[in-house]
């Protein structure tokens, strides 16, 4: 039988599509991009839309092929497993047993009888849905998984359980399996990625350390929580020669009333010091942020010291979204909804200024020395990638092989990119 996986949310998703494509192959199953008998879909809960998405794309694959299999797992039916039941998947589960799916499909096709399995999530970390996301030019790593903070906004401790890892171990064999593969990056990623190795006594030092193996040239972090990054972290992480000088450290909010109701464990004070002190360890390194608009109760000045303070910080790029409800969070029981238009609105200005302060960024880089990881090509007319800074790249004139690592100079900032010449 075939098989397509369709995975939606962030890269702990993609990583662990790698583990149940693996499975499925491993079990005899053949995948495809096209119509399958079978179709995963691997879903995400963090925002509505994100659970809007997944309905509809079950209610899609469902009336396009009425006889198919379609399977539905993750964080949506963990979080709310009544309304997942009520979609039109055949088999729903949710973070406990997606490794499980071709064991599953066989019960399935016994009687072809709905079956839903919403599991509680495990205290140890499983290897089994730990697969490395070799797809893509950086090899992405799962490393960690779980969330122990409670923000009021956000439903992931129930969707993903508490703080768990992977052991170094396995990171280094994940690492050499991707150099095996010719890539030359990997970013390690986590559902609270700073949290990594607290149930083990280590840190995400160690596990940086641990993925430094022979062929790997650059080691990239996900998203990073501004508390954890101490001084003795970041005299840690500075001792590697590969670390990517890229932090996408999480606000959230730039005003520290809106924070404390969020139940966010820093203030602005403290973000502001870890972002002074990341700048003095990696010279001219990108700091990047997610900052959510119109969280219930806040006013128009609130706001504004939002505003004020990502310029003062002066982030080469902002992840901008308005507040989504999640039942079962606090937040969402609070009075002061923000209404639609004025979450939209606030949103569109933050945008605005984020596109503002990138162009500033790129334009500070320009006449810099760089080396680009070359990705899949986009155009005939250029080579495209990354600097190690996270800087999109486009040099013009050039056909470069992908997973290539060319030194350029950058000669110009345009919209979102910088131009560059080989040396």
């Amino acid at each position: 039988m075939t098989f397509s996986i369709h995975t939606l949310g962030c890269k702990v998703n993609s990583c662990e599509s790698a583990a149940i494509t693996e499975r499925l192959l491993a079990a005899g199953y053949e995948k495809t991009d096209g119509t399958a008998e079978i179709a995963v879909v691997n879903s995400c809960a963090v925002t509505g839309a994100a659970v809007k998405k997944a309905r509809q794309l079950v209610s899609g694959l469902k009336n396009d092929s009425p006889d198919s299999i379609v399977v539905l797992c993750g964080c949506f039916p963990q979080s709310y497993p009544d309304e997942a039941a009520l979609t039109a998947a055949d088999i729903i589960i949710g973070n406990t047993s997606k490794c499980d799916i071709p064991f599953l499909i066989g019960e399935y096709l016994k009687n072809r009888e709905k079956r839903v399995h919403i599991n509680p999530l495990p205290r140890e970390f499983d290897l089994r849905c730990a697969g490395t996301d070799l797809d893509r030019t950086r090899a992405f790593i799962k490393i960690e998984d779980g969330c122990d903070r409670f923000c009021t906004y956000c439903i992931i401790p129930t969707a993903r359980g508490r703080v768990r890892s992977m052991p170094p171990d396995e990171i280094t064999r994940q690492a050499r399996l991707a150099a095996d593969s010719s890539h030359k990056e990997i970013v390690l990623t986590g559902i609270n990625l700073s949290c990594y190795g607290q149930e083990l006594g280590l840190t995400l030092g160690d596990a940086v350390k641990a993925a430094d193996v022979d062929g790997i040239e650059r080691i990239r972090l996900g998203s990073l929580e501004p508390e954890m990054m101490t001084d003795a972290e970041i005299a840690k992480l500075s001792e590697s020669s590969k670390l990517c000088p890229h932090f996408h450290l999480s606000l959230q909010s730039g005003s520290d009333t809106v924070l404390k109701r969020m139940k966010r464990r820093y203030d602005t004070a403290l973000y502001a010091e870890v972002c002074e002190k990341l700048r003095r360890a990696f010279p001219d390194c990108s700091i990047t942020t997610d900052i959510m608009t119109g969280f219930p109760e806040e006013t128009d000045a609130e706001f504004a010291e939002s505003l004020a303070f990502a310029e003062k910080i002066g982030f080469s790029k902002i992840h901008v979204f308005p507040y989504s409800i999640r039942k079962g969070t606090l937040a969402a029981t609070r009075e002061g909804q923000i209404v639609p238009h004025i979450k939209t609105a606030r949103a569109k200005q933050m945008t605005a200024l984020s596109k503002k302060l990138e162009q500033q960024y790129l334009t500070s880089q320009v006449g810099s020395t760089q080396t680009v990881l070359i990705e899949k090509p986009q155009s005939t007319e250029y080579s495209n990638g990354f600097t190690a800074n996270y800087i999109p790249v486009r040099i013009y004139g050039a056909q470069i092989e992908r997973h290539t690592l060319a030194k350029v100079r950058l000669i110009s900032a345009q919209a979102g990119y910088c131009t560059a010449e080989l040396i």
